[in-house]
């Protein structure tokens, strides 16, 4: 399994996650770290493609938050990795993001976000999965983080990335969790459900 992290991150932060992972499906655990500011979603792409090619192995899972959704997304759209296996998504601002287009507006906040974010959630494209990968999405629904201070967001929402911003037509399932947008690395809900759609291709809602 290879995580793959999101805006002003590095990976690290999802120890506890891949920890739970291994646990749960005995399976080995990768990061793939990026530079999420200075270079855009394509660029970015190219280098996890590079990496999962890189990774000899018989399966290749992938989970990922925030922007790095929008990474794998990317990944797999240019060059998908020959190896079968399922791909998570959490908090990712797959239909954009009003918080990012909040701060967009303003210069210095504009350019703390990077050319990722601008490029892909503040001008965004209508996202639908059309991969032959089974891929589910976890969205929270705990409203605690800076992102409302910048936007109204007065539909449920994770703190920075609205529940509707997840949606993703094509995906084989969709679970919200009260779980904030940054605390989705830390929480054992979240890799409890990563752990049932990684190994039967859905989550458990009756757990939810």
């Amino acid at each position: 399994m290879v995580f793959v992290h999101g805006l002003w991150m590095s990976g690290h932060e999802s120890v506890f996650l891949r920890r739970d992972l291994r646990a749960r499906l005995g399976a080995c655990t990768e990061v793939f770290s990026y530079p999420s500011v200075a270079r855009d979603v394509g660029d970015n792409a190219r280098a996890l493609s590079a990496f999962l090619t890189s990774l000899t192995v018989s399966r290749l899972d992938l989970v990922a938050h925030s922007l790095g959704g929008l990474v794998v997304l990317k990944c797999l759209e240019l060059r998908p990795p020959a190896a079968p296996g399922r791909v998570v998504l959490l908090g990712s601002p797959l239909q954009g993001s009003a918080t990012a287009r909040s701060l967009a507006r303003v210069p210095l906040l504009k350019a703390m976000l990077g050319r990722g974010i601008t490029q892909e959630s503040v001008t965004p494209e209508h996202r639908s999965w059309r991969g032959s990968r089974e891929l589910g999405v976890i969205a929270g629904n705990l409203p605690l983080g800076l992102g409302q201070l910048f936007a109204s967001l007065d539909v449920p929402h994770d703190g920075t990335v609205a529940v509707q911003e997840t949606e993703l037509p094509g995906a084989a399932d969709r679970i919200v969790l009260p779980v904030s947008h940054t605390g989705m690395v830390f929480s054992p809900k979240v890799s409890y459900q990563c752990a049932c759609f990684l190994d039967h291709g859905r989550f458990d809602h009756d757990a939810a």
